[in-house]
């Protein structure tokens, strides 16, 4: 992908959409780490299902004619529906992406993202054979191709028309999705927050496929598009609970490198703490998967959290974990959580 050099919108957008709090020193929620060029993935890495198979050569993304009238749709469906149907519904898992429609040519394109390995690759590391530290396969991307699957989408899903912009507006967008695209490297399976209440601390937030219709929504709106204010989207989030997380360090630090011999405690445990979990067991389910993290949490009342390259260590509180379905306000009719 191509990283572009103008300014962008969207740490205006952050800065603007976020309340942020910093406690002895340490500022919360942690701001998700930007980079500056996307790195080769390890080979060691392998997806089950291919990355965007039928999206466009080198992300190229469709340029409108500024006087387009451009649709824009919510799509939701079941995580895996192609393959369970409903099953994650049942369980409010479900997956976002954005559907766009050109009224002038008729002509449909989608745009998601998500993790390059799957879900658990990015939630979990590997260990690997005569490598003393984990090794993650944590990149997730947009992807952009062309048409709806109206089917896919329908069936136990939702289309939901938000907006309409202009040609204009859209190809302002697209120079935004590259940017984000770019910078924002590495999937963040959980959103870690100190209590269930309705106005928690927020220690993490979650960077999925629903953090990208967030943002994407929220630089629509800085563009000049009004949402419909008789829309409500709800958003799944895997939600951990725990007191001030502590900072154990980055991989180097702990690990070890170049001779120096890191912290061997803190990486026998963590070594420890991921031996309970498989990201690529392929005879465990999503579900089965969701059921190790609830029991180990509840039962050790700990967690390890791998964020911004630094491990973190939450000391985990009742209800340690839960799966949330909750609604978030479409840009201009409330306050939006990114």
């Amino acid at each position: 992908m191509t990283t572009f050099t103008h300014p962008m919108i969207l740490f205006t957008l952050l800065a603007l959409c976020q309340v942020w709090s910093v406690n002895g020193g340490m500022q919360w929620p942690q701001p998700y780490r930007r980079y500056s060029s996307r790195p080769t993935a390890n080979s060691f890495c392998k997806a089950q299902f291919p990355f965007c198979p039928t999206g466009s050569e080198g992300g190229k993304i469709p340029v409108m004619e500024d006087s387009d009238q451009i649709q824009i749709f919510a799509l939701k469906a079941p995580v895996w529906e192609w393959r369970f149907g409903d099953l994650m519904g049942k369980l409010h898992i479900y997956h976002d992406a954005i559907g766009i429609k050109n009224l002038r040519t008729g002509l449909n394109y989608t745009t998601e993202w998500y993790e390059l390995f799957q879900l658990f690759n990015c939630s979990f590391p590997h260990e690997v054979k005569f490598q003393d530290e984990p090794l993650w396969c944590n990149q997730g991307a947009a992807c952009v191709y062309d048409g709806i699957d109206d089917n896919h989408w329908r069936s136990n899903g939702t289309i939901t028309l938000v907006t309409t912009v202009t040609g204009h507006q859209f190809n302002q967008l697209a120079d935004w999705i590259h940017h984000d695209n770019d910078t924002g490297l590495y999937y963040e399976t959980f959103q870690v927050d100190d209590s269930d209440s309705l106005t928690p601390q927020v220690w993490f937030y979650s960077y999925d496929c629903s953090s990208y219709i967030l943002r994407f929504f929220d630089a629509l709106h800085t563009l000049g598009a009004t949402f419909r204010t008789d829309v409500q989207l709800n958003y799944t989030r895997m939600r951990l609970y725990s007191d001030e997380p502590q900072l154990l360090g980055n991989q180097t630090e702990i690990f070890g490198a170049n001779g120096s011999h890191g912290q061997p405690d803190t990486a026998s445990k963590l070594m420890k703490f991921y031996a309970n979990f498989t990201p690529m067991a392929a005879s465990l389910t999503f579900a089965e998967h969701l059921l190790k993290i609830f029991e180990y949490v509840v039962l050790e009342e700990e967690f390890f959290l791998y964020y911004n390259d630094q491990y973190w260590y939450l000391p985990m509180k009742t209800p340690f974990a839960k799966i949330t379905y909750e609604p978030i306000p479409l840009p201009g009719n409330g306050t939006l959580s990114l």
